[in-house]
């Protein structure tokens, strides 16, 4: 078992003694150095953990969801901490601080996290310039999303920006539009505003595959607190415009499972255990309504293997985490990215609301 793996049990009290936020970013600069001195050796790949989705091979269906990595600071090590594939961002085509702090909270006892951090990086061509620099391979996806005093009615200039910085990096770019944690993003989600940015978005990946002679498939990021005629309408832009992929969700303003907590009425987006049902719900509700054509990317509040295999059974192609890292670290990596090795059994135990 790599070392990181078996230590993390032993750190995580540690880090839980910080706060979120510093605890996150001590993280990142372990992994970083544990990669450098060759702690994180990657993962056999075995041939029937392989998915295909968005025109890409990808080695196993695991990856690691936006605002992980939100400046591409650490991609090789945690594309070799087992992840097949890494998505990195929200980036905007500005640097930007971010909400104040605190702006990452935990609620152990549900396995959850609210985070109001704001879409704070470094801006898209700083990213950039780490991905170019990059030493090893695999698949990366770019997160973008527009900065946060751009009104809504020039946000497509934000996007486009974006979009074409990552279009030669980036193995696939996903559009945020759903972020609970930048004033009215989430507004984009109506019809003629979707519509009219993800349009100009597929215009734009047209003109830039014959730019760069290169297909980077575009992907949105939805949110789970959309209503049935939401979705049924989302579904349908979708379909017309043949986005390349649907990721279901990001976090949820409500409070469902945790109302009784003392951190319950701190703004943000929860994630973490008691985001699942409902992102789960959502994911196979778009599952129906989509052509079959456009794979789904599950995120929310996937904790185990067994999670992980339940998303895939509802419609995913591939999956990713945020939480269940922040609480079962790698361990949780190597369970779920395993998922169709022959002989590596998924039941594994619920963590639940704790």
């Amino acid at each position: 078992m790599p070392l990181l793996h078996s230590l993390y049990p032993l750190f995580r009290p540690l880090l839980f003694m910080v706060d979120a936020e510093t605890a996150h970013d001590w993280t990142v600069k372990m992994l970083r150095a544990a990669n450098l001195f060759g702690w994180l050796p990657k993962i056999p790949v075995h041939p029937a953990c392989a998915q295909e989705a968005m025109g890409i091979k990808f080695p196993n269906c695991l990856g690691l969801a936006a605002g992980m990595d939100k400046s591409a600071s650490a991609v090789d090590a945690w594309l070799a901490l087992g992840f097949g594939h890494v998505e990195v961002g929200t980036l905007t085509p500005r640097p930007q601080q971010g909400n104040p702090t605190p702006r990452l909270l935990r609620l152990k006892e549900h396995w959850a996290i609210i985070n109001r951090m704001g879409f704070n990086n470094p801006g898209i061509d700083s990213a950039v310039r780490r991905l170019e620099r990059r030493g090893g391979d695999g698949i990366v996806g770019v997160n973008i999303g527009k900065n946060f005093d751009t009104p809504n009615e020039r946000a497509v200039d934000d996007y486009l920006y974006c979009l074409r910085a990552a279009f030669p990096v980036a193995d696939y770019i996903a559009v945020n539009i759903s972020s609970p944690n930048t004033k009215g993003l989430r507004d984009l989600q109506a019809e003629e505003p979707v519509r009219k940015l993800l349009g100009a978005l597929k215009e734009e990946q047209a003109r830039l595959t014959g730019q760069h002679s290169r297909s980077v498939p575009l992907a949105v990021k939805i949110a789970p607190d959309l209503e049935p005629a939401q979705i049924e309408t989302l579904a349908k832009v979708f379909g017309e415009l043949a986005m390349d992929a649907v990721i279901a969700t990001n976090t949820t303003i409500t409070r469902t499972h945790v109302e009784n907590h003392p951190l319950a009425g701190e703004a943000g987006g929860l994630s973490g255990s008691p985001l699942r049902p409902r992102a789960h719900e959502v994911l196979k509700t778009f599952r129906s309504l989509l052509p079959s054509n456009i794979p789904l990317i599950g995120v929310g509040g996937i904790l185990n293997g067994t999670q992980a295999a339940d998303r895939l059974i509802a419609g995913a192609t591939l999956v990713q985490i945020y939480s269940g890292l922040v609480y079962r670290g790698p361990d949780l990596v190597r369970e779920i990215a395993s998922i169709g090795t022959p002989g590596v059994p998924q039941d594994c135990p619920d963590p639940g609301y704790y």
